[in-house]
């Protein structure tokens, strides 16, 4: 071991902002294969809960503890939302301009980018990628006040409470994860930009923690997703077999020829352990004749 230094240059680190928030719903197969970019993101403040230790005492002296589950919650601050987030928010929209209130509020998944900065090149340095998993929003007061001399622009705050989802082999079930990007290589960083943001003809999408895990693991087999053939005669849809890719309608794996009588949307996903290209095509509309 070497002396401990002190505040050295370039050691000076600190973590500072928000930006890059994005929205995924998720599907019947639980699934975020959807995401929305979130504009007018304020905050967010991370608030985890429990892990709380409860003694136990024997022969008169304190046995052990026992700690209880760890749960995430945070409270997202913001000046405005996605229009995919109304859902989420308990509102129903019979039309564009109709908001109906106090309806089923549906789990979701979020991201958002923190920044790190140090004392040479400041908020240069890098950035937190963060990842929240089963997020459910509660309802939250709206303050409208008169517009004065000194107006400001309402912001709206929802505090959220989290379900996990199971990791894989030698870990518990998470809600959250955060990947540093001064620690990683760039292009593993890369490679998760590329699925949470979206590519040209690739939808945006929230990797489930074994498939992030695995990226920054020992690597992903990339694979490029074959697209299905169409009979518009018999209005028959023949998917195709390749290796590290599962092919979906409304959520559900497919294979073999599948008769439509109506407008069908198929979905390419990769198996744990592989990743779609970045100019694969991963989505698919058919309508019979």
């Amino acid at each position: 071991m070497t002396k401990i230094v002190w505040d050295a240059i370039g050691e000076r680190l600190y973590e500072t902002g928000v930006d890059h928030g994005v929205l995924y719903l998720a599907n019947e197969a639980g699934e975020y294969n959807v995401g929305y970019g979130w504009n007018g993101l304020v905050g967010v403040s991370e608030s985890p809960s429990g892990a709380e230790a409860t003694p136990q005492y024997a022969d008169n002296i304190k046995y052990l503890n026992l700690v209880s589950a760890e749960e995430f919650g945070a409270t997202i601050e913001c000046f405005t939302y996605p229009d995919a987030f109304e859902q989420c928010n308990g509102v129903k929209k019979p039309s564009a301009g109709v908001s109906v209130a106090q309806q089923t509020r549906r789990s979701f998944g979020f991201s958002y980018r923190s920044l790190i900065g140090n004392d040479l090149v400041g908020t240069d340095y890098g950035y937190k990628i963060n990842l929240v998993y089963g997020a459910l929003a509660t309802p939250s007061e709206k303050a409208r006040t008169t517009v004065n001399e000194s107006p400001e622009a309402m912001t709206l705050s929802y505090e959220i409470t989290t379900t996990s989802v199971p990791v894989g082999d030698g870990y518990r079930p998470t809600a959250f994860i955060s990947i540093d990007s001064t620690k990683e290589s760039s292009e593993d960083i890369a490679t998760l930009e590329q699925i949470l943001y979206g590519t040209e003809g690739v939808d945006p999408r929230l990797p489930l923690p074994a498939e992030v895990i695995e990226i920054f693991g020992d690597g992903l087999t990339v694979v490029t997703a074959t697209a299905p053939t169409f009979d518009d005669v018999d209005d028959e849809i023949t998917i195709p077999v390749v290796t590290g890719v599962t092919y979906r309608i409304n959520g559900l794996p497919v294979t073999g020829v599948i008769e439509i009588t109506g407008p069908t949307f198929v979905k390419a996903t990769p198996d744990f352990g592989y990743v779609l290209s970045v100019n694969s095509d991963d989505d698919w509309a058919f309508s019979p004749s």
